[in-house]
């Protein structure tokens, strides 16, 4: 069943405002303490709710994202902070070359939330990203890993039971995409769900692809219950019990998101 905040973009810029207010800005403020003056960039930045706390705070903020629509939405929720100059909104892609001649070592935090479990390819991403980092720059992650029990994101689903189905997405392709049109899933929404199967991104293969482009953890959470979902469903977050958070692959199936700030070495 697909949920309300899938369709109302101004609910769901209220939601992500909330989480990021109370759960994403605290956990990047470990590691930067003051935050008045600190130039942060969101990729996938939506309507823009996870960086309005970062404007109220005094950061210099970027957000960048590959749909005009949405960067349309950002605008009309933002536009005191675009008219200030404080905010800059952009529909473009950060390989582009013009994006990286403009930004270049610019900015202390890049922001990914529920962002890279949609993009092919995380390795290059990642390692593109040290570009566009300023000398004592980090990059804060937080996404589900694929193994959990939604992790597909078959939450979309218009069939209330089918949104309901924990690990389904971890079905073959061919059997996982035959359930779908058995339940009649329009077929965007198999379309959306087949490109999360192809760049769900797990716990394991995530810190694989840190230690491989070059960059080290600085912080790291696992929570059992979403922060969001206190916005979405009204549960209270919960942090992964520490004895599953240390078991390698066993801790993806139960982890329902996870926090990380990674810096270059």
């Amino acid at each position: 069943m697909s949920l309300q905040h899938h369709k109302d973009a101004k609910l769901r810029y209220q939601q992500q405002v909330d989480n990021s207010r109370d759960y994403v800005l605290p956990f990047i403020q470990q590691e930067f303490p003051t935050m008045e003056g600190l130039r942060v960039m969101e990729v996938g930045c939506g309507e823009g709710g996870v960086l309005t706390p970062f404007l109220e705070k005094g950061c210099q903020c970027v957000g960048v994202d590959l749909m005009p629509g949405r960067i349309a939405l950002a605008e009309s929720y933002l536009g005191d902070y675009t008219a200030t100059g404080q905010l800059k909104l952009i529909a473009k892609n950060i390989y582009d070359v013009d994006f990286l001649g403009e930004f270049q070592n610019s900015f202390d935090v890049i922001i990914l939330k529920d962002a890279i479990e949609h993009i092919p390819d995380q390795e290059k991403i990642i390692g593109h990203m040290k570009q566009l980092l300023s000398p004592r720059g980090q990059i804060y992650f937080g996404f589900p890993p694929w193994y959990m029990p939604h992790g597909g994101h078959q939450q979309i689903c218009e069939n209330k039971f089918l949104s309901m189905v924990p690990y389904v997405h971890l079905l073959p392709r061919p059997i996982y995409k035959g359930i779908l049109k058995a339940f009649k899933e329009d077929e965007s929404t198999i379309i959306d769900l087949m490109e999360v199967k192809d760049t769900g991104i797990s716990i394991e293969r995530f810190e694989r692809i840190v230690k491989n482009t070059g960059y080290k953890i600085t912080q790291r959470r696992f929570y059992l219950i979403n922060p969001i979902y206190k916005y979405k469903f009204g549960v209270s977050a919960k942090q992964q019990w520490k004895p599953i958070a240390v078991i390698p692959y066993f801790r993806d199936f139960l982890t329902t998101c996870v926090y990380y700030m990674i810096k270059p070495n």
